[in-house]
């Protein structure tokens, strides 16, 4: 079925709560960073994001920003990925991301994208 609304946790331990989509397929949630991510600043964090139609497509893609919620810097998440379905039933995505950070001048701007 594939359809991202509901309590998604990565490999890692954070967690993605999606509410329900809209008609046109978008939707938006909150993401929880989990203990690997390693900084006491992050808080939980809006997201936002839209997958492909399940009537059109049976393992959509989609994708969803985070906005990061952090005491002192400025940080957006772009998480783009494919919901698979096994031959038991069984929902997984898998995602790549991009991770951009504040950077101070354009000088600095090489080392705020990962």
């Amino acid at each position: 079925q594939c359809l991202l609304s509901g309590s998604w946790r990565s490999d890692t331990g954070c967690r993605m709560v999606v509410s329900t989509l809209d008609k046109d397929n978008r939707f938006s949630g909150f993401y929880l960073p989990g203990p690997a991510a390693g900084n006491s600043e992050l808080l939980t964090s809006p997201l936002e994001g839209s997958q492909q139609d399940t009537r059109l497509v049976p393992q959509p893609t989609f994708y969803f920003t985070v906005n990061w919620q952090l005491r002192e810097a400025a940080r957006t998440t772009v998480f783009l990925g494919q919901c698979y379905v096994d031959i038991n039933g069984e929902e997984t995505l898998r995602a790549l991301w991009l991770l951009r950070e504040l950077a101070d001048s354009p000088d600095e701007d090489w080392k705020a994208t990962r």
